[in-house]
């Protein structure tokens, strides 16, 4: 595997710059592969080796680099060494490659990539991840307060709802009486008035009030968890900001006996971060009325998860427009003496447009998965591979899943983006349709000449330019995760798994398996089965379900 190349590069290098190789160890990287030619396998940047200097005092690296090649040796693992623009490169003895690689991804299996020494350094952690909070029975609608939401629901349904269709359809149905009775409300200043008592009472813990909310969020996640397992995604914990009505009311209390917080003209709580009044940074915690708002919520659902879990990190993950709310609630938190403050962090979103189903805008998420089904059903019939299936439907949606994962996941998190049906479906280019229909494929030839080929191999039949390639980024592959899980950025892991698909997809047309004599079909197997591994690996922590048939 990678790192024992490594390993062996920086334990020769350790030896001529006098440093430990564990130093050395993350400043060399593998080399991305080149369609124009045919590169080292790995390289070290002189300049990491310089960044103690300031920039006037650096030598030339073009220099440095010659001087430190020349110091080095060719042994049993590198079989050749050369110098770039400011970089020592080194070349693997092929057989080495091949064999070590090929074994390293059987081996270590779902695992490949992870046991790297790239992670080795790194301690264990415990971290909470906030995602998805969709609002009880409401598309998600940054234009108004959670507490609106909750008043106008409570009013609505006692107004408009009906208790059959809560059962059978929860979230549709108050949807619904959203709407009606928003519209009420612009009309008829009492049914806002009435919101806004209803919210009151239930944070003053009314018994009646508190029973219809319980019985609305209770509904409510049951569907959720519905259609989240079609995501294929699980929560440990359903707990809402609120779930934390009482709990916000300890957080007033700590702010005002630490004097920071202030009573305004208007009878509300604020709490000025910048200490001199500036209006952008003033945030408000207490309505009049005594309510609590998001802010205060989230302040006491921080200090809540901590307590219960102890974390090292928690993570937020939200469209971007709430990047300053926790911005204010990470600051608030540390002046009100939580130094686990700085654990806290925010993973922005941008903005998907003009994401519509044949019906009209998208509602619910539910409404976009079936639409991913029925279109993708579609266009499996229309194709001639197609094969048999024993259940299409299921096939349809992962595949779907997959189109429209890759799709969000390709860019920066943060950046918005116009969605099109028409290019998330297409099954050639960089699309998840062409991950699923490329690992469908491999596992298909897997399945035609069975596993008889893969108890052993011969390195020296996969020397070719097109095996080479895909071994040495097969090599990349702890790279790409270490990169990720620094950044938490997924769009490097998609990359990647394009990159392999297309490789695999040029190898499939010159590397025939049929035909060949035993031994070069063997190591060609063996090659594509690699492959197929780390592509279905990937795609696993991208939360797509591999397909091996299409």
């Amino acid at each position: 595997m990678a790192c024992g190349f490594r390993r062996s590069i920086a334990c020769q290098l350790s030896r001529v710059l006098d440093l430990p190789p564990e130093n050395l160890i993350k400043s060399i990287s593998a080399v991305p592969i080149s369609r124009k030619e045919e590169v080292a396998d790995f390289q070290l940047s002189v300049d990491s080796l310089l960044e103690n200097n300031n920039d006037h005092s650096r030598p030339d690296t073009q220099v440095q680099a010659r001087k430190l090649a020349e110091k080095l040796k060719c042994d049993s693992v590198v079989s050749e060494i050369s110098t770039g623009q400011g970089t020592v490169n080194f070349k693997i003895n092929r057989e080495l490659l091949t064999k070590t690689v090929l074994q390293q991804v059987i081996k270590d299996g779902s695992k490949y990539g992870l046991k790297s020494e790239l992670f080795s350094g790194l301690p264990q952690k415990k971290i909470v991840v906030e995602f998805s909070s969709p609002n009880i029975a409401k598309k998600f609608h940054v234009g108004h307060l959670r507490s609106t939401i909750i008043g106008l629901l409570g009013t609505g349904f006692q107004l408009f709802g009906y208790e059959e269709k809560l059962q059978s359809s929860p979230l549709q149905h108050l949807f619904e009486v959203y709407v009606q009775v928003n519209k009420e409300a612009a009309d008829d200043k009492n049914v806002a008035k009435s919101a806004h008592e209803f919210f009151q009472r239930l944070e003053l813990g009314d018994t009646q009030a508190l029973a219809l909310w319980q019985k609305f969020r209770d509904l409510s996640i049951e569907e959720y968890v519905r259609v989240y397992k079609r995501l294929g995604v699980h929560f440990d914990e359903y707990s809402g900001e609120s779930f934390y009505r009482e709990k916000s009311q300890e957080v007033l209390k700590l702010l005002d006996s630490k004097g920071l917080l202030q009573k305004t003209i208007k009878g509300t709580a604020i709490v000025d971060l910048s200490g001199n009044g500036d209006p952008s940074s003033i945030c408000t915690l207490m309505r009049s009325d005594g309510t609590s708002l998001y802010a205060t919520r989230d302040l006491a659902a921080a200090i809540d998860r901590m307590d219960k879990y102890n974390f090292d990190t928690m993570i937020y993950v939200t469209d971007k427009g709430q990047k300053k709310h926790f911005q204010q609630v990470f600051q608030m938190l540390q002046i009100m003496g939580y130094d686990w403050a700085e654990r806290c962090q925010h993973v922005p979103f941008g903005v998907v447009q003009g994401m519509k189903t044949r019906k009209g805008d998208v509602t619910f998420l539910e409404d976009v998965l079936n639409e991913i089904r029925l279109r993708m059903l579609q266009n499996m019939a229309s194709l001639k591979t197609t094969k048999v299936l024993e259940n299409p439907q299921e096939t349809a949606e992962r595949v779907g899943l997959a189109a429209l994962i890759i799709q969000d996941f390709k860019g920066l998190l943060l950046s918005d983006y116009q969605f099109s049906w028409d290019r998330v479906f297409q099954s050639r280019g960089d699309t998840g349709v062409f991950l699923q229909y490329t690992h469908a494929r491999l596992h298909s030839l897997e399945e035609t000449f069975g596993c008889g080929y893969l108890n052993d191999f011969n390195t020296a039949c996969l020397q070719e330019p097109q095996s080479v390639s895909i071994l040495q980024h097969l090599l990349r592959f702890d790279e790409v995760l270490y990169r990720s899980s620094q950044d938490l950025q997924p769009r490097h892991i998609v990359r990647y798994l394009l990159t392999l698909s297309h490789l695999a997809g040029m190898a499939h047309k010159t590397l025939y398996v049929k035909d060949s004599p035993p031994e070069v079909a063997g190591a060609r197997l063996h090659l594509f089965r690699a492959v197929r591994s780390v592509l279905a690996n990937g795609m696993k922590l991208l939360g797509i379900t591999p397909v091996c048939r299409m």
